[in-house]
């Protein structure tokens, strides 16, 4: 399996992905979603809560926006922790 035949993910998934050295699923799956949103935010221009909705939602099999409805304000709690939440 390649990242790319994760939920919501396609061949730019694998592109920004592996700007941030995450290579194969077995990478993606092995470190914090938080933590890696917050390397693509540092790393990857244009980097947006879409981006973290997507990483949740390819980890746990379901469409991105499905996390954006029903998990966006714990998801922003977690964010705002770590410095993260949008201004």
């Amino acid at each position: 399996m390649r990242l790319r035949d994760l939920k919501g993910f396609g061949p730019k998934s694998e592109e920004i992905l592996a700007k941030v050295d995450i290579n194969t699923v077995e990478d993606f799956m092995a470190i914090d979603p938080f933590e890696l949103y917050k390397q693509l935010k540092l790393n990857v221009k244009g980097t947006g809560l879409n981006s973290i909705y997507a990483i949740i939602g390819a980890r746990e099999g379901i469409h991105w926006q499905e996390v954006a409805k029903t998990r966006k304000e714990e998801i922003l709690y977690q964010l705002d922790d770590m410095g993260l939440a949008p201004k």
